[in-house]
């Protein structure tokens, strides 16, 4: 490939990573505080789509608000999950929280299905903006606006986790969710508060994956949340810093691999890197090897 056509893999590499990096680090979040794996949190970057294709598209709201009233019903909806599903199961056995995560995951789906029927629909096309041109590569807005969304949006959680009182709170139950709670800090607050930032999160993920491939179904949030996942485990699931790494790593790969080997071995090139990585390293390239105490 020539040089320009390489350097527009390789933004493209860096949208994927960076929407999944957004979906990531849901995952690693509820992970890191409630030491559980929400497999229904892929699925709210399909009800984030949806949000806005109905708002927009059927009410004819203005866009700004359609997008907003899509990432509130995320965040309202992340955290009833959490309350009726999880809560009621926090000192239950994994297999059961397991169980709890994918019978969501296909109510949500199942009920969409019900709602939108299972046909794709289109998704508005409401970027206007130009595109960049960098010599003789022309890159998109749904491209820049994208990394740069998703950029801003990562800078401003790792904001949020260092240097407010309630991401204080949320590293306090981190480590230690009985010493946090001795310490006079609400621990079911705070594991509420962060499944709404990650489902808010994974509406704004949902919102921008789909301005760059333009469908929605029900089944929308399915690969880019076990993707998403892959990049958690990668980077070392419960480190922040590692889902993003883990999530652009990822984005990278898949594109390349089908640039220039097979589009068909991608996903198989992806899912091994997840084998292999459980295998060799299962803490992940951030993460740590935590042994607990009997």
């Amino acid at each position: 490939m020539e040089l320009s056509q390489f350097i527009m893999q390789f933004v493209n590499g860096l949208n994927v990573g960076s929407i999944y990096a957004l979906i990531a680090l849901g995952y690693t979040m509820v992970y890191g505080i409630a030491k559980l794996i929400n497999f229904a949190h892929g699925d709210l970057i399909m009800v984030g789509s949806y949000g806005v294709f109905y708002f927009y598209t059927v009410l004819k709201l203005p866009l700004w608000i359609a997008i907003v009233l899509a990432i509130l019903l995320c965040v309202i909806l992340g955290a009833l999950i959490e309350k009726i599903a999880y809560k009621p199961l926090r000192k239950a056995s994994k297999i059961s929280l397991l169980i709890t995560a994918i019978g969501m995951s296909y109510l949500l789906q199942s009920t969409f299905q019900l709602i939108f029927t299972a046909n794709p629909k289109v998704f508005p096309n409401f970027i206007n903006l130009p595109a960049l041109k960098l010599g003789d590569i022309l890159i998109g807005a749904n491209y820049y606006l994208t990394f740069l969304i998703s950029i801003f949006l990562l800078i401003a959680l790792n904001i949020l986790v260092k240097h407010t009182k309630v991401g204080r709170a949320m590293r306090a139950v981190s480590q230690d969710a009985g010493a946090a709670q001795l310490m006079g800090i609400d621990v079911d607050k705070t594991i509420s508060i962060t499944f709404m930032i990650g489902s808010g999160l994974a509406a704004i993920a949902g919102i921008l994956y789909c301005c760059l491939y333009p469908v929605v179904s029900p089944y929308l949030g399915a690969v880019p949340g076990i993707k998403a996942f892959i990049a958690a485990v990668l980077g070392g699931i419960g480190s922040i810093p590692g889902a993003v790494l883990g999530a652009f790593i990822l984005g990278m790969v898949e594109v390349m691999s089908k640039a220039y080997l097979s589009s068909a071995l991608s996903d198989t090139i992806v899912f091994s890197i997840l084998i292999i990585m459980l295998i060799f390293k299962p803490s992940g390239i951030l993460g740590k090897n935590l042994k607990e105490k009997v």
